[in-house]
């Protein structure tokens, strides 16, 4: 008989004992015998040299698989807690009138930006939304970085002076 036969026999003959310990190192019956069909794979997919006790072969076998699964719940358990500490909590996220009034200063905001002078407008977008250093924003439109400044100045007074004007 080959060595996956002489395994294969003593899994059979040794299936409840495997199961019981199995079950005992698991604490759970569907997890033995999830467990106890994953040994029965590895033995028939698996070639082991000669193997003088083959039942204690496989008790170890079933004690190293049932030592892997634990470990493996553990740092599954570990991963689902510290993916649940971080989610937002229910409290975190802002009520429908507040999101509507959010939407809405945004848009006054954006049609704002969009009645300043086209050099202007470029400027303010690179260094507030795209936060580009005052100094690459001059060199991008060909300026000094004090008419950078000037032009960002002429921004902020310009989204001020209209604030008052769009938000009755």
């Amino acid at each position: 008989m080959t060595q996956g036969g002489v395994l294969a026999a003593a899994y059979l003959e040794q299936r409840p004992g495997l199961l019981r310990l199995l079950s005992a190192r698991l604490g759970s019956a569907s997890e033995a015998e999830d467990a106890l069909q994953d040994l029965w794979l590895k033995i028939q997919a698996g070639s082991t040299g000669a193997i003088e006790h083959p039942a204690a072969y496989l008790f170890r076998m079933a004690n190293n698989l049932a030592t892997d699964r634990r470990a493996s719940a553990v740092r599954r358990g570990a991963l689902e807690t510290s993916w649940n500490d971080v989610q937002p909590q229910a409290g975190e996220f802002p009520d429908s009138e507040r999101w509507l009034l959010s939407r809405d200063a945004l848009a006054h905001a954006e049609m704002r930006i969009a009645t300043m002078p086209e050099r202007m407008q470029v400027a303010y977008r690179l260094f507030r939304i795209d936060q580009l250093p005052q100094r690459e924003i001059a060199a991008r439109l060909s300026v000094s970085v004090s008419a950078v400044e000037k032009l960002l100045h002429r921004a902020y007074l310009h989204l001020h002076r209209h604030q008052g004007v769009d938000d009755d």
